[in-house]
């Protein structure tokens, strides 16, 4: 990853975390030093990002976070296919079967569309409800 897109990465989470749901925390956690970094570029700009954390970083398990889409390209499915992609990064090319994250509870049946099961109650993240999700490859 270039310079110039981790900055464009930084920006865009700043953009829809903080400022878009007015929510201020510290963005940079140290965990994007352990990260994989998948995003999407429309002529240089990035529009959409995703992190996949390995094991011990987030949770026990693989976890995957920051998923945003820039609001102006929300509805194009672009969230999904991430998602799907990150999905068979981690269980084809990793070799793992399971994956965890912490999702806005708004977000549950994208999530659960997925294959993630919800394995938690409620909880505030930033001010911001949440479940812990869990998708298992071959589970039921």
């Amino acid at each position: 990853m270039t310079r110039d897109e981790l900055y464009e990465i930084i920006k865009l989470r700043i953009e829809v975390f903080v400022v878009e749901q007015d929510c201020p925390y510290q963005d940079l956690d140290d965990k994007d030093k352990n990260a994989y970094h998948l995003f999407v570029e429309d002529n240089g700009l990035v529009v959409a990002v995703l992190r996949i954390l390995p094991e011990g970083v987030s949770f026990e398990d693989m976890a995957i976070g920051r998923l945003i889409v820039k609001k102006s390209y929300r509805g194009r499915g672009i969230s999904r296919k991430m998602m799907n992609k990150a999905i068979s990064f981690i269980i084809n090319d990793l070799n793992k079967s399971k994956i965890r994250l912490s999702g806005q509870a708004y977000l549950l049946e994208f999530y659960e569309s997925l294959g993630f099961k919800r394995v938690s109650d409620v909880y505030l993240e930033d001010g911001i409800d949440h479940y812990e999700f869990l998708y298992e490859k071959d589970a039921d």
